[in-house]
């Protein structure tokens, strides 16, 4: 049962006290008592009331594409999935609104949505709703997705507490603006030698900038440069420095920050950085001015793992990553940043025990690449984190050449082992046969899951499609690579489907935290109950459209982008897959508790949670929740 305006007809306008009545109660509630007079007015005006008796089915997938939104006034409402397999639902209450992500984006609703009791709404048509959001920023804000604003919020918060014990001044958050040195020494490309090099000199600084007439960098020289570029091969001082610059030279913007100047001085091996606005350049950060910041440095910890020549002095650094990432998470640094500096840490460290221990075996690692699988592979580690490795290697016959290859495979693993990596449980590493292969092999392999596997076969090998090279000649890992970005057969996508689905969010029916209780304490592990629900979810998308991205945020917002998902939907993606991992490293950092927990690192109680990670850690799930009931349409509606 509907009806118009109370008080009015089709033709006629509403009295103007029962207007303000009306309007009265819809700024009771959020976004409505945040709009502007005019704007809300024309919601009220152009919304029908209707009632629905309890268990009445008031929107569901059937009736395709959302046409209006629905303002509950009175009344509870909830929401089910529309698949029996799918557990979960919602419960909304006065002044909730829904679908608001079917009715932004156009498409039809992924649940049902029943009266709990005797309910009256405000129905809105889709068309008055967008134009009003057109020009009200608080509508518009709150259709786009209240879960992505308190997703950010929470992050901020995570941020601003592992920020107390830092000074501002020490932030790794900081921009480059406030960073650089604006007084940079700069010369044309046709500037000779000897007027670069006195004017270095002159200035006492290490480097000197080449720029083109519009100021944009071109190249660098640095003293290091000198013996190489210079003095060894004689060149006379009045060779213009164009022809000797290193180049091209790899910049950031003054938006960047200190971390991740830090990230590419580690990868690049750079003790300079210039800094651009837009493509001229305005300053430049060195290794010392960054690293002025801390007492230890990724630079640092990196450039002692590229120079140690044995393996105990490999070993020593894998503390030290610990400490670093402590120091980082403690100076602001988010959960998306920290697990990429922790990954590439660890990446040169298992980059140069593979070095070290091929040598010791006499092996060509021309001939072979050693492959990070899993949260390694796709540069997503915390500091509680298992093996999963491999190697792939050149041959004729594999079954030959296998011995040795398995020899450094196990040398390395007993390594990592003593690192500070356990050795995987499910045997994923490079000392066992099946994860040591020739590229045929491999390939073999990838092809009989992709098309023929069963579903043991993708238990164990799923996380092999986040493979990635880390030490030896990376083109042999390639064919695999191009094997994991598909095409797969439906029915693979399937097995991938079910497997994605294997564990579901822990909510109850209605939406609240369902935590289970461990020796008497309730809480959730949110790694097996929380990013591994985005990781899979992730790998399926990813595969089933082609993409080459290995990183969860990554796959998550290019398949969503291919798949024609709305902006702001996948947006809240990422962003609830980095808030649950940002908890993770908040316990696995907390002092003295990095694996103290009886019941696991990445457990949590939930009485360790502030009121607004609890908030934020519901409605993360409940994006996971949604996303499952993405896959479960989309792969096993058949």
């Amino acid at each position: 049962m509907s009806s118009r305006f109370p008080g009015s007809t089709m033709s006629d306008s509403p009295a103007p006290h029962l207007l303000q009545q009306e309007m009265a109660l819809w700024r009771r509630h959020a976004p409505f008592d945040a709009m502007a007079p005019e704007a809300l007015r024309t919601l009220v005006l152009a919304a029908e009331q209707a009632y629905f008796a309890p268990e009445e089915v008031i929107a569901c997938p059937d009736d395709g594409p959302a046409t209006a939104l629905f303002v509950v006034k009175s009344g509870l409402v909830s929401a089910h999935q529309g698949l029996a397999e799918l557990a979960g639902g919602w419960q909304y209450e006065a002044g909730d609104c829904f679908p608001m992500a079917a009715l932004m984006n156009g498409r039809a609703v992924t649940a049902t949505y029943r009266a709990d009791s005797d309910v009256f709404v405000w129905r809105v048509p889709a068309d008055t709703v967008k134009a009003v959001a057109a020009v009200s920023p608080p509508l518009a804000a709150h259709l786009s997705e209240r879960v992505l604003q308190l997703l950010q919020l929470a992050g901020r918060e995570q941020a601003r507490q592992a920020t107390q014990a830092a000074l501002a001044q020490q932030s790794m958050e900081r921009p480059l603006r406030e960073l650089m040195r604006p007084k940079v020494l700069t010369v044309g490309p046709d500037t000779p030698l000897e007027l670069a090099l006195r004017a270095m000199s002159q200035r006492r600084v290490g480097s000197v900038l080449v720029v083109d007439a519009d100021h944009r960098p071109l190249g660098i020289l640095t003293r290091d440069d000198v013996l190489d570029r210079v003095t060894l091969p004689q060149r006379p001082l009045h060779t213009a420095i164009g022809q000797v610059m290193s180049q091209p030279v790899r910049s950031l913007g003054v938006q960047h920050t200190a971390q991740e100047a830090a990230l590419l001085m580690s990868r690049y091996t750079l003790r300079h950085v210039p800094v651009v606005d837009g493509e001229r350049l305005v300053g430049i950060v060195s290794e010392r001015d960054l690293f002025a910041l801390s007492r230890l440095s990724v630079q640092r910890v990196s450039s002692e793992l590229r120079a140690a020549d044995h393996v105990a002095a490999v070993l020593e650094q894998a503390p030290r990553i610990r400490e670093l990432a402590r120091l980082l998470a403690g100076q602001g640094v988010g959960a998306k940043t920290l697990t990429g500096l922790i990954a590439h840490l660890n990446d040169l460290l298992t980059e140069r025990l593979v070095q070290l221990h091929a040598t010791a075996l006499g092996l060509d690692l021309g001939q072979a690449a050693w492959l990070a699988f899993g949260s390694e592979g796709r540069g997503e580690q915390t500091l509680a984190t298992d093996q999963d490795n491999g190697i792939v290697f050149a041959s004729e016959q594999p079954d030959q050449d296998r011995p040795r290859w398995l020899a450094l495979g196990a040398a390395v693993c007993d390594s990592l082992n003593e690192a500070g990596f356990p050795l995987c449980k499910g045997g994923v590493m490079a000392r066992n046969p099946d994860c040591c292969r020739s590229v045929q092999e491999w390939r073999e392999a990838f092809l009989t899951w992709l098309n023929q596997g069963t579903p043991e076969d993708l238990l164990r090998v799923s996380i092999f499609f986040d493979a990635r090279p880390v030490a030896g000649q990376a083109a042999w890992a390639e064919p695999l690579r191009a094997l994991a970005r598909g095409p797969a057969s439906a029915r693979f996508l399937r097995l991938m489907a079910e497997n994605a689905l294997r564990w579901k969010p822990p909510l109850s029916w209605r939406g609240a935290l369902d935590p289970e209780a461990r020796h008497g304490v309730l809480g959730l592990d949110l790694k097996a109950n929380g990013t591994a629900l985005f990781v899979e979810a992730a790998r399926l998308m990813a595969l089933a459209q082609g993409i080459d991205a290995v990183g969860t945020r990554e796959r998550l917002l290019a398949a969503g982008e291919a798949l024609g998902v709305g902006e702001q939907e996948r947006q809240g993606w990422a962003a609830a897959f980095e808030f649950l991992q940002g908890l993770r490293l908040q316990g696995q950092l907390a002092p003295g508790d990095e694996t103290a927990s009886p019941e696991g690192p990445n457990w949590v109680p939930i009485d360790r949670l502030n009121d607004l990670d609890r908030r934020t850690l519901r409605v993360s799930l409940r994006v996971a929740q949604r996303l499952q009931q993405r896959l479960q349409l989309d792969h096993l509606r058949a």
